[in-house]
């Protein structure tokens, strides 16, 4: 890794030494994190700290500390004045560690050189529970997605059972979920004020354990909610299955009731979320003085790739209203979408080109969603009392504004920036928001304009998209549009490059084994993309992950909000058997392939597959 900048001082210290030369006398916070540390705004502990930071707190980063030898990073700074906060990184230590058929994976991108090895499975109640036995009298914190998705009753893909809150594993005595900015500053805030952590109970975005019997401080407005407790969910997958819809359903309304779900002789509590951040909060978030580099304990040290993939990155928004049944997003961000001003997103693109290593490339320019940018409800009250989990599924709602203007005005400032040789979009496009008409004039017009702006100036020769499937009935499952709108945004795709000149590539995301998958509809997927002369590379087998509804189907059998039985392939046979329909122009392949079909008596798809 190029030794770009050697002054230290311009990161959070990670070391007793580093700690010296600021002149600290004490550090306030400590912060644990299984990722690199890399002060860059995508990276969760860096945010987190830079915001501490920002409150005029002391804070140390402790990244992918060792927990297999005398435990020396743990006890190198000693006591923080406040508190520690563990992270397991930006992804879930499991997800990072294993691959969909639990096979271990040899890298990790969030690791110099990509080398595995450098964190532990369940990190953060590894790092939790070393922290509690060596200093127990030390408020401890949790965050980011491996705690925040696993705050209440889970299935847990690796061990193959349902796990409880991650609270009562890690022994923290409260939980932040979501982007936990505010809720973190809050804690900050009450805990320097000498509040004792066992009375913050009003914070909303947190969550905690109390005695089930014990009486506690909480909000009178919010409405409360108690789920199917732990033991009576491993009692019952229908009662599991059937928690599941009120969680998600919660996690997608406005104003959330406070969840209560009894585990033992305690009570796990999740207070409602805090209100979707505004304009100038999520941009005082992104103004802070990150560096955007890995800290110089990396200098001449190989490459980090987590950090290769972004450093030239900027995100937009946060939040995601698609809905998909397999994804986090909006279970962590949120439903809503928070837009960041032209004006904050202009500044930090002006802070890219003046990066050494800065060739004139913006890598991506995007969000969860890359274009949901400063979309919301035409009308606040009616959003207000929604519950769906998606604002686009089965049809886009008639209150969401979707208007791809906003968009195309920042792209269209963007590349006014002489340093700028290109900005692309390389987050996943929605483009059911594109293709669907609206019924207003100026709206669609829009939208027929970005899609031809994205692919004329603001796409590396690929454009990704995940129609995930081609069967009309797993889709519905998955919320997702019909195949047909991506056959007709491959149409367009095809005619815009023709009349642009261009020579552009369509590339289509799928996924095999999800929930309501079978043999035959893999055999529908690959016929129609072959149709449509795509040689399919990016594809994924389903990993049920915490959180998610179609994890929930996975592991109970039936679906949360009709208590329908929904077939899952589970074993490796049936994971197999499906996946090997992406690669069905394989020779390897073809045979399996088949003997599966004949099996089932559906030569029909026999014949369309390998017909010359």
């Amino acid at each position: 890794m190029t030794n770009i900048q050697t002054n230290s001082s311009q990161w959070l210290p990670t070391s007793k030494k580093e700690v010296k030369q600021l002149g600290w006398s004490d550090i306030d916070v400590i912060l644990f994190t299984g990722d690199a540390y890399i002060d860059h705004p995508s990276f969760g502990a860096a945010v987190i700290g830079r915001v501490l930071e920002a409150e005029g707190l002391r804070v140390a980063v402790i990244p992918q500390p060792n927990w297999e030898d005398d435990l020396r990073d743990f006890k190198k700074l000693g006591k923080p004045r406040l508190f520690f906060a563990v992270t397991g990184g930006n992804m879930d230590s499991m997800v990072n560690h294993y691959t969909a058929g639990k096979r271990k994976r040899s890298n990790d991108a969030y690791t110099p050189g990509g080398r595995s090895g450098y964190r532990p499975d369940y990190a953060t109640i590894v790092y939790s529970n070393i922290l509690k036995k060596l200093y127990p009298e030390i408020p401890l914190v949790v965050g980011g997605i491996e705690a925040s998705l696993r705050r209440v009753t889970h299935y847990d893909y690796w061990s193959d059972k349902l796990m409880p809150s991650i609270l009562v594993d890690s022994k923290a005595d409260m939980l932040f979920y979501g982007m936990g900015e505010k809720s973190i500053i809050e804690f900050a805030r009450l805990v320097k004020r000498g509040v004792p952590v066992e009375n913050l109970t009003t914070i909303p975005q947190t969550s905690f354990i109390v005695d089930a019997k014990k009486n506690y401080a909480t909000k009178k407005n919010w409405d409360e909610l108690e789920l199917a407790s732990h033991e009576e969910c491993l009692a019952d997958r229908k009662t599991f299955a059937r928690n599941f819809m009120h969680i998600e359903e919660e996690s997608n309304k406005m104003e959330a009731k406070k969840l209560i779900q009894k585990v033992d002789n305690r009570k796990i509590v999740v207070n409602p979320p805090w209100p979707t951040f505004k304009e100038k909060e999520i941009d005082r978030v992104y103004d802070l003085p990150y560096t955007r580099l890995p800290h110089p304990r990396y200098n001449n040290k190989e490459t980090i790739p987590a950090y290769e993939m972004i450093r030239h990155s900027i995100n937009i928004h946060r939040g995601c209203f698609g809905g998909c049944t397999f994804c986090t997003i909006s279970a962590h961000q949120g439903k809503f979408i928070a837009s960041r001003s032209q004006k904050s997103v202009l500044k930090e693109v002006e802070k890219v080109t003046e990066m050494p290593d800065f060739k004139g490339y913006i890598s991506d320019l995007g969000g969860p969603s890359a274009n949901m940018y400063k979309m919301k409800g035409i009308h606040e009250e009616i959003c207000r009392k929604c519950k769906r989990p998606s604002c686009i599924f089965p049809s886009i709602c008639k209150n969401l504004d979707t208007s791809h203007k906003p968009m195309l005005d920042l792209y269209k400032k963007v590349r006014q920036n002489p340093k700028i040789k290109k900005a692309f979009v390389g987050s996943g496009i929605r483009y059911d928001m594109i293709l669907e008409k609206t019924g207003n004039k100026e709206t669609d017009k829009s939208n027929k304009e970005y899609l031809r702006e994205v692919i004329k100036h603001h796409v590396s020769g690929r454009l990704k998209v995940a129609p995930e499937h081609s069967s009309d009935e797993v889709l519905k499952f998955m919320r997702k549009p019909s195949f047909q709108l991506f056959e007709k945004l491959n149409d367009e795709f095809i005619k815009i490059n023709k009349e642009e000149k261009l020579n552009q590539q369509l590339v289509p995301y799928f996924i095999s084994s999800h929930p309501g998958s079978k043999s035959e509809d893999m055999a529908d997927l690959a016929i129609r993309t072959k149709k449509m002369n795509f040689r399919l590379e990016q594809v994924q087998d389903f990993t049920p992950t915490p959180m998610t509804l179609a994890t929930v189907v996975y592991y109970s059998g039936y679906h949360p909000y009709t208590m329908e039985k929904i077939f899952t392939a589970k074993n490796k046979h049936d994971k197999e058997n499906q996946r090997q329909f992406f690669f069905w122009y394989k020779n390897e392949f073809k045979n399996s392939i088949k003997k599966d079909l004949e099996k089932k008596g559906r030569n029909d798809l026999v014949k369309q597959l390998f017909k010359k």
